[in-house]
């Protein structure tokens, strides 16, 4: 017969193989957590990978899409030297809004990896004398309705966040900047009155977009003449619309979803009752628990009109997220645009510049709107 003690540590033995064997069944039957369910975050980590982007092309000149109307001869030059501020990341609309990015990031991640990096840049690109440059062009013959109403739209963003950002930096980019942002304000008002019939695509041309971007900024500066533009505008256009075709959406590259960048945008304007009464005849099944909404695919990353896509996932999401914090019932639109994130996120840092020269901008912005 064995001895009490070996009896023992028989026992315990066989207790702590039982114990082991027991969780080893329990990972192997426990479920994975899918990770489109997972609520995305923008952590310390996720911001250095996003800096990334637009640090790798603030000021990569080439490729680059100018977009140009010549009048003659004089129009023509290089890139810098038609746009010193906003030349890189391909076009400048994407320059534009990598700038809002970084300021951005910086604001909420004062410690990034790359922050004095990113410190420098700012400082070189949204100078005095550039901007100075970029009021140049805009004054040229014919170049009235550049970047109308996209570009101007981030422009006011990056104004908006400047001056949000409690930085000394801050104060010296947003009086330099401050020109071309006092530009941008006269022409959206001067605009919007002409403007018979809101564009209703999925891209740069977006009313929708353009003035949900512009009535952030008329509310932190609250610049009531913008706002007043902008309210007159949003009756005119979008008032007694119902019955928006989601179900046709999305385009073939679309980077914008019509009925959710303009349902996103009433939200804004209308209380939420008003609101509620308005997205019931706009956008009905959105109030059923039940409702879905794939993300969309893309095919080719390395297209750069396919890739419009992974901006499309992202911008709807924001427009959800947007919607859930207006109208609490409608909670269940965040999963949606969780997944919608979700899909395109971990494909945005890669070597295909069609993509990375903009995307992050609208990773980030979907993150922001996530929180």
């Amino acid at each position: 017969m064995y001895s009490r003690p070996i009896l023992k540590t028989i026992g315990v033995t066989f207790l702590v193989i039982f114990i082991l064997m027991g969780c080893k069944d329990q990972q192997k039957t426990a479920p994975k957590k899918d990770i489109s369910q997972a609520v995305p975050e923008l952590s310390f980590n996720e911001a250095n990978r996003l800096a990334r982007l637009p640090l790798e092309c603030l000021q990569t000149e080439y490729p680059n899409k100018l977009n140009q109307s010549l009048q003659d001869s004089t129009h023509l030059g290089a890139p810098q030297e038609l746009h010193p501020a906003f030349y890189g990341c391909f076009d400048w609309h994407s320059s534009v809004h990598g700038h809002w990015s970084l300021v951005s990031l910086l604001k909420q991640f004062p410690s990034l990896n790359q922050a004095a990096t990113i410190r420098n840049k700012l400082v070189e690109n949204i100078s005095k004398e550039n901007i100075e440059g970029e009021m140049a062009y805009f004054n040229m013959e014919g170049n009235k309705s550049y970047e109308r109403t996209y570009g101007w739209a981030w422009i006011l963003k990056l104004a908006e966040e400047l001056h949000t950002w409690n930085d000394p930096l801050a104060r010296d980019l947003e009086i330099n900047l401050q020109p071309l942002t006092d530009y941008i304000v006269a022409a959206y008002v001067d605009f919007l009155p002409k403007l018979n019939y809101p564009i209703r695509v999925g891209e740069h041309s977006n009313t929708a977009f353009g003035l949900s971007m512009a009535w952030d900024y008329a509310v932190v500066m609250e610049d009531d003449t913008l706002k007043n533009a902008i309210i007159v505008s949003v009756a005119r256009f979008y008032e007694s619309d119902n019955g928006c075709p989601i179900t046709w959406e999305p385009s073939g590259f679309d980077f914008l979803s019509p009925c959710l960048e303009e349902a996103n945008l009433v939200r804004k304007i209308y209380g939420p009752e008003k609101f509620k009464q308005w997205l019931d005849k706009f956008l009905p099944q959105l109030k059923n628990v039940q409702f879905t909404l794939e993300p969309g695919r893309v095919s080719d990353r390395k297209d750069g009109k396919l890739v419009h896509l992974d901006g499309l996932n992202f911008s709807r999401a924001w427009c959800l997220y947007g919607i859930a914090e207006t109208l609490p019932e409608y909670a269940h639109l965040k999963q949606i645009a969780t997944e919608h994130i979700n899909y395109s996120l971990p494909n945005i840092v890669d070597d295909n510049y069609s993509g990375t020269h903009w995307l992050g901008s609208f990773a980030l912005y979907a993150l922001n709107k996530a929180k």
